[in-house]
């Protein structure tokens, strides 16, 4: 018997990020962080309450109590597959920083994964953490942090490192959000962590979004930033964060 996780809300929309953006998931958002990010627009702190959308899609919620186990999950998932037969790609577990589960999804994630692959969205921090569950895993989608955007206190260059080398061999990708206050110093670093492990991975440059729904970041910023990163990886990639341009959860 599996312990049951804190989950803050599970719904379905479009993946506006990285890798898979444009795919049709089932999202599974958990409580708790190890981080306190600037730019976070998530409420990550731990509640009895999971928000679980009504109907897949709706963007209208009930209120389930908590915490979560595997089961009341695994029946969720089913009868929003038999909804929407076809219609999800994956399903992303993201946070808060769902590492911090990491050995209650070990044993979820192979009863999970029965249904979809799994897509775990991660801040890259818990290199310990992602040994217990990365042969569970199809996709990793890893938020590297940058001091300009993320304002973190400490520098996580050395933690994002250590991540890359553990997740090497998996299907990962790395994004950065970027802001105007992004330096080529922090993309020449990011470029620097990425090719010591394999300059092959896809990186994904996600312009700031801002609380009024603007972009932190003009164009020709991120042109530059784009153009500093491509003369050291061969896959580098501007997205903006699609389903909020488009509405969406």
């Amino acid at each position: 018997m599996s312990d049951p996780v804190y989950v803050s809300e599970i719904f379905s929309s479009i993946q506006g990020e990285g890798m898979l953006a444009g795919r049709r998931q089932i999202f599974v958002r958990l409580m708790e962080c190890n981080l306190d990010c600037r730019y976070c627009d998530t409420n990550f702190k731990k509640s009895d309450i999971c928000r679980l959308e009504s109907k897949p899609g709706s963007g209208t919620f009930l209120d389930l109590p908590q915490p979560m186990p595997l089961h009341k999950m695994s029946a969720i998932v089913k009868d929003w597959l038999l909804q929407l037969p076809g219609a999800h790609h994956s399903i992303s577990f993201t946070g808060g920083e769902p590492l911090l589960y990491a050995d209650t999804l070990a044993e979820w994630f192979p009863e999970i994964r029965k249904l979809l692959p799994i897509h775990l969205e991660t801040n890259g921090t818990m290199h310990i953490a992602l040994q217990r569950v990365k042969q569970h895993v199809d996709y990793i989608s890893m938020d590297m942090k940058l001091p300009s955007t993320a304002g973190c206190t400490e520098q996580l260059w050395d933690l994002h490192a250590l991540f890359l080398r553990e997740a090497h061999g998996s299907a990962v990708s790395v994004k950065i959000v970027v802001g105007e206050l992004t330096s080529d110093p922090e993309i020449q670093q990011v470029c620097d962590t990425i090719s010591s492990v394999n300059a092959a991975l896809p990186l994904f440059l996600q312009p700031l979004s801002l609380p009024d729904g603007t972009v932190g970041i003009t164009a020709a910023h991120i042109f530059h930033l784009q153009e500093l990163a491509s003369s050291r990886l061969p896959d580098v990639r501007v997205i903006p964060q699609m389903h909020k341009l488009l509405g969406a959860l």
